[in-house]
């Protein structure tokens, strides 16, 4: 993965996290993760999202629950404190980095 590519992924990683500290309940599923990331400069895909949520389950940021082929992500506090700053994770951007 190129340094460009590798940077866009820590950064919609970062921005999903974000979300997720904003929405209700702290979830949402994975169609308006991909329209709330255009909001934000990314275009990703379907793919590229659901992708990104099973790596970051991979490393308990997020629990995943697969709904008829719609992803279902709830932050968990690790993830809670990554989006925040007040944990570092490789692989997801530092807020304000």
């Amino acid at each position: 993965m190129s340094n460009f590519a590798t940077f866009l992924a820590e950064d919609r990683r970062l921005v999903i996290l974000r979300v997720l500290a904003d929405m209700p309940a702290y979830r949402t599923n994975s169609f308006l993760l991909t329209t709330l990331l255009g909001k934000f400069g990314h275009e990703p895909s379907s793919d590229q999202v659901k992708g990104d949520l099973t790596w970051l389950q991979e490393q308990g940021l997020v629990k995943v629950d697969d709904a008829e082929g719609v992803y279902v992500a709830t932050l968990t506090a690790r993830g809670a404190d990554v989006a925040a700053g007040r944990a570092v994770v490789p692989g997801v951007k530092r807020p304000g980095a």
